[in-house]
């Protein structure tokens, strides 16, 4: 991430036409200066447009990664552009669903680029009755199916390492990965 040396970046602020009249004709006091605003015209410019440079839709690919571990986002440098701006951007949103469904489904599309299904709900059970019999006992296990969204393979490693990081520790969870959408054969649940 390097702001300094551009070629040819103009300042918007030239020191040399601040000088005093003194210094207008003055051959070194403008030589001086100018080499002055090659070194500050980058600073002027990283300033002025400071406000991009905290919008992940706008600020420079190579500032993504910083501003990923100030949200406590996933950062890839493999990932294509757009998608690291979506996960950058996502972030905060995605820290008020985690441990959810939503967030989990949420967190495999902005990561891994896969579409996903889940049922199951890892053991919780609740009664609407207060004193009723207690409800049967649900199944212990949250299975996750997975698909790619648009074509090409999925990663069931990097998916499983996903899953297992994200689901709440005392929750079993099992992942299929599939070709495509599940169907009603497949026992949607």
């Amino acid at each position: 991430m390097s702001r300094a040396a551009v070629p040819g970046l103009p300042s918007r602020h030239p020191i040399g036409e601040q000088l005093p009249a003194l210094y207008a004709d003055d051959d070194f006091a403008q030589r001086f200066t100018a080499g002055l605003d090659t070194v500050l015209a980058p600073v002027f410019t990283t300033l002025d447009n400071l406000p991009s440079y905290f919008d992940p839709r706008l600020a420079p690919a190579d500032f993504l990664a910083w501003l990923a571990t100030w949200v406590g986002g996933a950062d890839d440098p493999h990932w294509p552009l757009a998608l690291r701006r979506e996960a950058v951007a996502g972030a905060v949103e995605l820290h008020r669903w985690s441990g959810t469904r939503r967030g989990l489904v949420e967190a495999l599309r902005l990561a891994l680029g896969v579409s996903a299904e889940i049922t199951g709900d890892g053991g919780a059970a609740w009664s609407n009755t207060a004193g009723g019999a207690l409800p049967p006992a649900p199944a212990d296990e949250v299975l996750v199916r997975v698909w790619p969204r648009h074509g090409g393979a999925v990663d069931a490693d990097r998916v499983l390492a996903l899953v297992r990081s994200l689901c709440p520790v005392h929750t079993n969870c099992r992942v299929e990965v599939l070709t495509g959408p599940p169907t009603s054969e497949e026992g949607r649940q």
